[in-house]
């Protein structure tokens, strides 16, 4: 895990649809939810919680800071304006620096040398990546920003890599099937023609188009 990630944010009193009213101030309104129990309805500049969840995720610990207080959280949902794709409102987890936890890190090829693409892809087929993060397990101060594995095992048509095949830091276990697969090399004219079967969709329903579900696109009914 690289560097702290810190937010200070303040107590909220404005609630359900009243908090527009704090939108309009430039604040976010945003719950934790604390080991069970009472949550804590806040609120945060904009602009600064836009910078930490860039920096963090859904996959970094945060420190948090609440009336003076310190606890460590994660980022678990993002509510967005679906028109504006505006941060409406925030889900924040505690989490416990001596308990484990479960969290999708980002995960990509690498490649030896100055190689930015698979055997594969050298010799023109297509790799398909079908995940671009998957679920770990580990200790907050333990979480990797992101996860690794080798692409230069991506040769031949229907070369698979699974999760079994990322590279995990030690004390980090992997909660994904470890038959998962991460990507897979095709023929161009047989992707294609499974694209075109698909309507179009074969070679975009992978994981990273699912991202969005986990922001909320729809403005926030519950009360927040």
């Amino acid at each position: 895990m690289s560097d702290s990630i810190t937010l200070t944010v303040e107590p909220r009193e404005t609630l359900g649809k009243k908090v527009k009213t704090i939108r309009q101030q430039g604040l976010v309104p945003a719950v934790v939810y604390n080991f069970g129990k009472d949550s804590s309805h806040v609120q945060v500049d904009y602009q600064t919680l836009t910078s930490v969840i860039k920096a963090a995720g859904r996959h970094h610990p945060v420190e948090l800071t609440l009336s003076g207080k310190k606890s460590i959280v994660m980022i678990r949902k993002i509510d967005r304006n679906p028109r504006t794709a505006l941060i409406t409102h925030v889900v924040l987890e505690s989490v416990k620096a001596n308990e484990m936890v479960e969290t999708a890190v980002p995960v990509r090829a690498v490649y030896d040398g100055d190689n930015e693409q698979s055997p594969a892809e050298r010799a023109g087929l297509i790799v398909l990546a079908q995940a671009d993060e998957i679920i770990v397990k580990a200790f907050p101060r333990n979480l990797p920003d992101e996860v690794t594995y080798n692409g230069e095992k991506l040769v031949a048509i229907g070369d698979q890599l699974t999760a079994a095949d990322v590279t995990l830091p030690k004390d980090v276990e992997l909660v994904t099937d470890s038959e998962h697969v991460i990507a897979t090399v095709f023929e161009p004219n047989a992707l294609a023609a499974a694209n075109d079967e698909a309507g179009g969709t074969a070679e975009e329903a992978t994981p990273a188009d699912e991202e969005t579900t986990d922001e909320s696109q729809t403005e926030p009914t519950e009360e927040k």
